[in-house]
């Protein structure tokens, strides 16, 4: 993988930028969108500040990827900015790159620092990856921060090894309960949402101890909209590196899976990475006991999925973790991208062998 810059760790005090990137749905949600400012202020003793558009309406971000761009800029050069926070994901964020020069990438390379979303902001990672800047799969404010009844225990945790600390962050934790019910943005006094007992990760392949550079993200957005573009890895990028996929609220099937499994098969990605890390099925609405049961199937599906698509391209050897907390569920775990990961699938372990700042 090429070399990625670690960008500085946070300390109390710190000002950190919320951004729109892809949805308006911060603006539209001003009751949600402070909870999560309080949340994160309260959790981590930090200042959150929005970029100059983040708070504008959905249509106006919507019609406007050259203001995206704008703030984007304008956090990476701000230098009262510490860290950047995306507001949440969405579906467009790529009409972003065709106004992108290289000033545009250069403006990121010059100026590093701590860059956090999911989801559709996989394309704003990638950006950043390009310009050789090593960024963090994270929660984002609405998703994760903003979680009623406060930020779960184990994420402010997480962040705080992380994003605050140049010590090796170590194994990764596993949650035991998660939530699957709907989130709704509008409610001024939101009741916490109920927790429901989870599963361990599963270690479903793979006997031997493997490491690597962490590359990833959102599998709906790699797959189909980074694909083809001036985005996407080169191959020597997947070199050794651990692979972690995460699919979105989307629910897209297990056919999907196997699919991405082959096309990465094809291009010969299969054969070079050293491990796969895959999250717990993504979700955000649910309007009964058996939708719910229904999307809890998919775990073995998934599972058998990925196992098919390996099978196929020869790499029945290759260590792959399924069911993991990060992605679309919550609570969610950081994954810093070009850190050095480790998969032991005998103690059943993923650790972050370095850290993510500096």
């Amino acid at each position: 993988m090429r070399p990625l810059i670690k960008p500085k760790a946070l300390k109390p005090g710190d000002t950190i930028a919320s951004i729109s990137l892809s949805s308006g749905t911060a603006g539209m949600f001003p009751n949600r969108y402070q909870q999560g400012v309080r949340q994160i202020e309260e959790a981590f003793g930090i200042k959150v500040i929005p970029t100059p558009h983040a708070l504008r309406s959905r249509d106006e971000i919507y019609n406007h990827p050259d203001w995206r761009l704008e703030d984007m800029m304008w956090a990476f050069e701000n230098k009262d900015v510490k860290a950047i926070l995306t507001n949440i994901g969405g579906d467009d964020t790529l009409r972003m790159l065709p106004l992108m020069t290289e000033k545009h990438f250069e403006t990121i390379r010059n100026n590093p620092k701590i860059f956090m979303g999911l989801s559709d902001t996989t394309v704003n990672h990638m950006m950043c990856f390009k310009a050789g800047l090593g960024t963090f799969y994270s929660p984002s404010l609405l998703f994760g921060y903003a979680e009623n009844g406060g930020i779960p225990e184990i994420m402010i945790e997480n962040t705080k090894k992380t994003l605050f600390s140049t010590e090796p962050v170590g194994i990764l934790p596993e949650s035991k309960e998660f939530i699957v019910e709907n989130v709704d943005f509008g409610l001024e006094n939101p009741p916490k949402r109920e927790r429901i007992p989870t599963t361990p990760w599963r270690y479903i392949q793979g006997e031997k101890t493997v490491s690597g550079p962490l590359i990833g993200g959102c599998a709906d957005v790699l797959m189909n909209t980074i694909i083809g573009t001036k985005l996407w890895p080169d191959l020597d990028d997947f070199n050794e590196a651990i692979l972690f996929l995460e699919d979105s609220e989307e629910q897209p099937p297990a056919d999907w899976v196997l699919y991405w499994m082959r096309n990465l098969g094809a291009q010969g990605i299969l054969e070079r990475i050293s491990g796969l890390l895959f999250a717990r099925p993504g979700n955000n609405r649910f309007k009964n006991k058996e939708e719910e049961q229904k999307w809890l199937s998919k775990y073995p599906e998934f599972d058998k999925a990925i196992l098919k698509g390996l099978k196929e391209f020869g790499r029945t050897d290759l260590p792959v973790v399924t069911n993991m907390d990060y992605g679309h569920t919550v609570p969610q775990l950081i994954l810093p991208y070009g850190v050095k990961a480790e998969i032991n699938p005998q103690k059943k372990t993923v650790s972050l062998l370095e850290s993510g700042v500096v």
